[in-house]
């Protein structure tokens, strides 16, 4: 893999916090590469849920990507998204 230099970086917001990653990560990729794991909280048992196949399949990763409701693992990173999550308290 070449260096990140030399593939270059975008920088989305998740919940008004700037985070990089590589040109061409998915969001769900991109979240992870900076640590943030929990996505969303489980609506019956209130229990931390984040990014699990990485495929589409589980609905896990699902979050506000530009006032859209996606699956972040679906969706390549892009300079200037604006991501949130619902809330997670």
């Amino acid at each position: 893999m070449p260096p990140l230099a030399e593939t270059g970086t975008v920088t989305l917001t998740l919940d008004g916090e700037p985070l990089s990653g590589v040109v061409g990560s998915t969001v769900a990729s991109l979240l992870l590469a900076n640590e943030v794991r929990v996505l969303r909280r489980s609506p019956r048992a209130g229990t931390p849920r984040g990014a699990f196949c990485l495929m589409g399949v589980c609905q896990e990763c699902v979050l506000t990507i530009d006032g859209v409701i996606r699956q972040a693992c679906l969706v390549t990173a892009q300079d200037g998204m604006v991501v949130s999550r619902p809330s997670l308290a």
